[in-house]
């Protein structure tokens, strides 16, 4: 299962901000990601979406997905192509 969490660097150790379900002496693979490194903008784009995530009551259906990916104008891929300056 992969999970995001947050946590504190103190002491020398990694402090999670919540509470982890593990086992004690369970072995974990840490990704670690510099939330200050992040653009304001793609903070705030997190945060809105975290907190979009813990509002819902259920679960979207797929075609509730496709949906709303559908109202997205544009081409993910050619907006990726602009961004990076390739042809």
């Amino acid at each position: 299962m992969i999970r995001t969490v947050e946590a504190v660097y103190e002491h020398g150790m990694l402090r999670p901000l919540t509470p982890v379900a593990l086992i004690e002496s369970q072995r974990v693979t840490l990704i670690i990601a510099d939330a200050a490194g992040g653009s304001q903008r793609d903070l705030g784009v997190v945060e809105r979406a975290r907190s979009e995530v813990q509002a819902l009551t259920a679960e979207p259906t797929i075609e509730e997905v496709r949906a709303a990916l559908a109202s997205i104008p544009g081409s993910l891929s050619l907006d990726v192509i602009a961004e990076r300056g390739e042809y």
